[in-house]
């Protein structure tokens, strides 16, 4: 066997031969598919009907693909002078691709609520093609031209599945950007609080490619399976961890009109599916045939089944109060500002705020509850034997979790997907132009407010992972038997005595209100001071020696 050295690993495979190749074959395809487009559009000018509409697509399916061939060619040609201007421009091609990836998040909200009032306009069955164009240009269907081709795409928003469908493609990509972005965020945060920088180099501005390079490097990984494992099991687990936390956020509403499925039971459904999630861990660490793999599943079964007790008595306080299982609902509940959120409401509501979020933290094995995962004692727990693709899969389901369980607790307890501000204050603007109502999204109410809280307790459960060292398993079992779960009953029990005894308005009732506000608002801004503290302090808190050899420090 050949001896492999470091100069072996840091030597190009992408020679002068194979970068001539791709170059030329990109060149060839791009023009190739850029004349069937214009092949496409001499069909377009003659056909009828169907024929344009499919015609129309082929140009804009052929023309997209031929650009983007043509783009990677200029990528391959000029790659140094792209690879200065991407480390130049991050940041503003990020914040463009936030700012994107909103708007094209809005386009089937706008869709949905036009086709819907075409639809209120024709009761009965479903529209046909030549309604909705009729619809779309106030005269007769001519079957033909732009009108026909927007009332083509229209007509099958109009049938339940076909927004399933939407939903669930949106919800697998969401969850994506979601677990590279808080893979990538973790490491940040670590490195941080660690006085060093993490990932820096993968994609220029703080590494902020990494988790898409070790996405596409485990995708490349050999799927192992030692002796002795239960092959269909071990196959059949990460599938079981990851589709529980996938159906979190088909009931879970970034606001009260972006929910795929505004279910009458939805925290229950929640709540299953976390219940779910732990036979995937329990499926892994039995089929891995490993005695680390087997504790580690062990350990996660005993604490998910202890921590949810204290967990749904949490949950039964915002049901009580409200009185709906229904999230949309409880969201709505909070609308009239910062003193409005239930986690003010009374004592009792701020106690099962603070217990809701500690018994997620157990559920979702973050630390200081990590003992599934326990590297210093378990290898790698249940995760011990997997490699690759199927070891991503468990890692996406932790960190959809991880964030369903942060938007759940803003939903519950923290305004849900309101801003501070009394929504009642812009109310004039929910309905007015598409740009009021942009900014009435931006200011008062919308998916931007859910997302931003949801990220906010996300990033207190990293913060407390590399704050906090593990405890013990006793220390697991005796924070939830004998702290949590008494302290949810005293919880459950005064909140019933609460809503008994206190009249809203009452002068009890507002004064209450007004310290856990004051002490929400203190809490806020004191947050707010050491971040800001942090980032005025960061090359001194990190060191130069750091910062500054490496590129965007």
């Amino acid at each position: 066997m050949n001896k492999f050295s470091a100069e072996d690993a840091l030597r190009p495979r992408f020679t002068a031969a194979h970068k001539a190749l791709a170059l030329r074959g990109f060149v060839i395809a791009g023009v190739a598919l850029l004349a069937a487009a214009v092949g496409f559009g001499f069909v377009a000018g003659v056909a009828q009907g169907v024929g344009y509409a499919a015609a129309v697509g082929g140009v804009v399916l052929a023309g997209l693909t031929g650009a983007c061939c043509l783009l990677a060619a200029f990528v391959i040609r000029f790659a140094a002078l792209v690879g200065r201007v991407l480390l130049t421009l991050a940041l503003p091609i990020f914040l463009g691709g936030v700012v994107g990836i909103v708007v094209l998040a809005w386009i089937p909200a706008l869709l949905y609520e036009r086709v819907d009032g075409i639809k209120a306009d024709h009761p009965g069955a479903a529209v046909s093609v030549a309604q909705f164009e009729a619809a779309l240009t106030g005269n007769a269907a001519a079957a033909r031209g732009p009108a026909y081709l927007a009332a083509l795409a229209l007509w099958p928003l109009q049938f339940q599945l076909t927004r399933d469908v939407l939903a669930v493609v949106g919800v697998v990509g969401f969850v994506s950007l979601v677990a590279m972005f808080g893979i990538w965020w973790e490491r940040k945060v670590a490195g941080r609080m660690q006085s060093r920088l993490g990932p820096m180099r993968v994609g220029g501005w703080h590494g902020w490619a990494q988790s898409l390079a070790d996405g596409l490097k485990l995708l490349q990984k050999e799927d192992i399976f030692i002796a002795g494992a239960d092959r269909a099991l071990f196959r059949l687990a990460p599938y079981v961890a990851f589709i529980p936390a996938m159906c979190l956020f088909i009931a879970l509403p970034f606001s009260a009109a972006w929910v795929a499925r505004d279910l009458e039971v939805g925290l229950i459904f929640i709540f299953a599916m976390l219940g779910v999630g732990v036979l995937g861990v329990l499926l892994a660490g039995w089929a891995s045939n490993n005695k680390w793999s087997m504790l580690g599943a062990m350990r996660e079964a005993c604490q998910m089944i202890s921590y949810e007790i204290p967990l749904g008595f949490a949950l039964l306080v915002p049901i009580m109060t409200l009185g709906t299982l229904r999230l949309t609902a409880i969201g709505e509940a909070q609308s009239g500002g910062f003193h409005t959120w239930l986690a003010f409401a009374n004592p009792f509501t701020f106690i099962a705020a603070i217990v809701f979020f500690v018994a997620t933290l157990a559920s979702c094995k973050r630390a200081p509850f990590d003992l599934p995962e326990a590297e210093s004692e378990l290898v790698a727990g249940y995760l011990t034997e997997y490699s690759g693709f199927r070891w991503a899969l468990f890692f996406f389901a932790e960190y959809a979790e991880m964030f369903a369980v942060a938007a759940l607790a803003s939903v519950l307890f923290f305004g849900a997907w309101y801003s501070p501000l009394p929504a009642s204050w812009g109310a004039a603007w929910a309905d007015g132009p598409l740009w009021q109502r942009a900014v009435h999204g931006v200011l008062y109410s919308g998916p931007i407010w859910f997302v931003l809280k949801g990220f906010f307790f996300f990033f207190v459960q990293l913060w407390l992972r590399w704050t906090l060292p593990r405890i013990r398993l006793d220390q697991v079992m005796y924070a939830c038997v004998q702290v949590l779960l008494p302290l949810t009953m005293v919880a459950l029990l005064g909140n019933t005595l609460w809503l008994w005894l206190v009249r809203p308005g009452a002068w009890l009732a507002v004064a209450v209100n007004l310290i856990l506000t004051a002490i929400g608002g203190l809490t806020v801004v004191a947050m707010a001071a050491i971040v800001l503290y942090g980032y005025l302090n960061r090359r001194r808190l990190v060191g130069t020696m750091a910062v500054d050899p490496l590129p965007g420090g």
